[in-house]
């Protein structure tokens, strides 16, 4: 019997492990990074730091944002 509903969402941790392996950030991790930081009141440090990690690495370069 096949599996017919909805993949797993990724974690947070895996999109930004992807992200930097890959050095692009897309849209759908962009929506991600969106809807984490908006549906939360405060972040976990975990998070955070997650989040400051991809900014930094946009910031520096590191990172490529594509469609």
């Amino acid at each position: 019997m096949q599996y017919q509903g909805h993949p797993p969402k990724p974690t947070l941790e895996q999109v930004v492990e992807r992200i930097f392996t890959t050095h692009r950030i897309t849209r759908g991790d962009q929506q991600l990074f969106m809807k984490t930081l908006l549906s939360k009141d405060a972040l976990s440090p975990h998070e955070q730091h997650h989040i400051d990690r991809v900014f930094d690495g946009l910031r520096r370069g590191l990172i490529r944002v594509v469609d």
